[in-house]
């Protein structure tokens, strides 16, 4: 089941909606990346901007040359991990696109979702962001401790990270806020198998920088197929 969801979200790729976000997202990041790279680039030349005395060598004034290009290279690396946690973040400031293109084609009986206020899109955004930037800096103290299960630990947590974010965004826009975790908790197991497919595309280069659309599209067809079950039906009725 999971797979046709994933096989629906595949399949409409080429819609124009879908590419918007995409831009959006590859776009904004890089702006992002950059602004914080002259961000530390001032900082150096601020902290380097006299010349500095060393014993027995003297006067030195290639201090802030060598920062300069240490935080290059610095950057060009962790830009290399970073990339994906900070687009999937901006991405999802944009999720809300991606959903009503999926419900337009494949749910048109359904009434147009309520859109997510300015606010809690910030909120939820930045909550993200600082979630996956945690959660992935702090994975590679356990890549270091146990190498053999570095694979296993970075398709598990960035599951779980990936299947709660996006089935969060899904379900909000018919559910609240308060109903989308009733439901995903209720539901815990399947999202973060599907979280897991989402995330193995992470360590394919370019195919990663998809992983926000699909994700978006895919848990989309997972949170109406989800609440279409009878039980979750007579739910949705109750409230």
């Amino acid at each position: 089941m999971i797979l046709t969801d994933f096989a629906k979200a595949l399949g409409q790729m080429p819609d124009p909606r879908f590419r918007r976000v995409l831009w959006l997202g590859i776009g904004l990041t890089i702006a992002l990346l950059v602004a914080i790279y002259a961000g530390v680039l001032l900082l150096i030349d601020v902290a380097a901007s006299g010349p500095l005395t060393l014993p027995w060598i003297g006067e030195v004034t290639w201090i802030g040359d060598l920062l300069g290009w240490g935080s290059l290279g610095l950057m060009l690396v962790l830009s290399v991990f970073l990339m994906i946690p900070v687009a999937s973040a901006i991405t999802s400031f944009f999720l809300d696109d991606v959903a009503d293109a999926v419900e337009a084609k494949h749910y048109p009986a359904l009434p147009p979702a309520p859109r997510t206020s300015l606010a809690d899109a910030l909120r939820d955004t930045f909550s993200f962001l600082g979630l996956m930037l945690i959660a992935n800096l702090l994975a590679f103290v356990a890549y270091a401790m146990f190498p053999p299960f570095a694979p296993l630990i970075f398709y598990a947590m960035n599951g779980f990270l990936l299947g709660r974010e996006y089935f969060q965004v899904a379900a909000m826009r018919r559910e609240g806020r308060a109903g989308a975790k009733a439901l995903r908790r209720k539901h815990s197991t399947t999202i973060w198998i599907a979280g897991v497919l989402m995330a193995l595309p992470l360590s394919i280069p370019l195919l990663n920088l998809f992983v926000p659309i699909l994700g978006a599209a895919t848990f989309t067809h997972l949170y109406h197929r989800l609440n279409s079950r009878p039980g979750a039906a007579a739910r949705t009725a109750s409230g």
